[in-house]
């Protein structure tokens, strides 16, 4: 009686194996649900929307953008790891969701790198150093010249405790000894309007979000934290330039999916998001808007996410950055 039991086992592994690979030559057959950990309106909103529009138009299929903001992305990025695996379900996340929260909390209701498979880096805000034209910089050298002279005095707002305009400053603080107090708020918004008002003189501001207010007056751009100039911001010199240090630094964004997705499916989205990225009207709207569109494998989103949290959970751990 074994013998009829071990066949209808061996045929349901072969069914549920030829099932698996019917189902990813078909993938996707129905809407993608592509989560983003933040809320409506910001940066990382806007490139889903965008990429995602052009990708329903490639597959096929809806593609419905998810909001699910809170907790530093913790909140969407556990509900994306609880998910099914099948491929329908993914996410764009950022530094704090891949890198920075697995230094910052002590405990996280996801693995930042067993509980997601790397699919494809996407975009990178460039992130420049802004002050109100009041605060009295007139440029990235007298700036530095006031904060090490007056350790202390200055304040600095950031979006986040943890995000990556907090910590590129913490880097900025280590590299050239300085101190300022930081400032946290919940998002960009209050904290540029504070920062346009005068309350707190200066922070770290991605340029999609910095932009419109250098271009009205309203924000002193006094460095980028690029590896070069950039072509929006000409004028303004990098972080090595003048003297506050040679690393590049940059709000990035890749895409996941759930732990346990086959590799015909990863492979597929991969194609597919690279083909979105490099539409024509995809890459000049997200260059547009300020950001710097990329792609690549999911071995160098893997191997990029490696580097970064090597080099960032030191900066946490020297500078003691903990959020629990």
């Amino acid at each position: 009686m074994r013998f009829p039991i071990l066949i209808k086992l061996v045929a349901g592994i072969v069914f549920a194996a030829g099932s698996a690979l019917t189902n990813a030559q078909d993938y996707p057959n129905k809407p993608l649900r592509w989560v983003v950990p933040y809320p409506p309106g910001g940066g990382s909103d806007v490139i889903a929307r965008t990429i995602g529009g052009q990708l329903s138009k490639q597959v096929g299929q809806p593609v419905i953008i998810e909001n699910k903001p809170g907790a530093g992305t913790i909140i969407g990025a556990e509900s994306v790891a609880r998910s099914a695996p099948d491929g329908y379900t993914f996410m764009s996340g950022d530094n704090g969701t891949f890198v920075f929260n697995g230094a910052l909390y002590k405990k996280l209701p996801y693995d930042p790198q067993r509980d997601f498979v790397p699919v494809t880096l996407i975009a990178r805000f460039p992130l420049l150093l802004v002050a109100n034209p009041g605060a009295g910089f007139t440029n990235a050298k007298d700036w530095l010249q006031k904060m090490k002279s007056a350790p202390g005095k200055y304040n600095y707002a950031s979006v986040g405790a943890g995000s990556p305009h907090h910590l590129a400053m913490e880097m900025i603080k280590q590299k050239t000894g300085t101190f300022m107090v930081h400032i946290p708020y919940r998002g960009a918004g209050p904290a540029v309007q504070d920062v346009l008002a005068g309350q707190v003189p200066m922070m770290i501001l991605d340029l999609a979000t910095a932009m419109p207010h250098i271009k009205t007056g309203k924000l002193t751009a006094l460095a980028v934290l690029s590896g070069k100039r950039l072509s929006l911001q000409p004028d303004v010199p990098t972080l090595k330039e003048v003297g506050l240090g040679d690393d590049e630094i940059y709000a990035w964004q890749g895409v996941v999916l759930p732990e346990g997705a086959s590799r015909e499916v990863v492979t597929r989205l991969n194609g597919e998001l690279t083909k979105a990225i490099a539409a024509p009207e995809v890459a000049k709207k997200l260059t547009d808007f300020g950001v710097e569109p990329l792609s690549g494998s999911p071995e160098q989103m893997a191997d990029y996410i490696r580097t970064e949290t090597a080099r960032w959970h030191a900066l946490i751990k020297q500078r003691k950055l903990g959020l629990d």
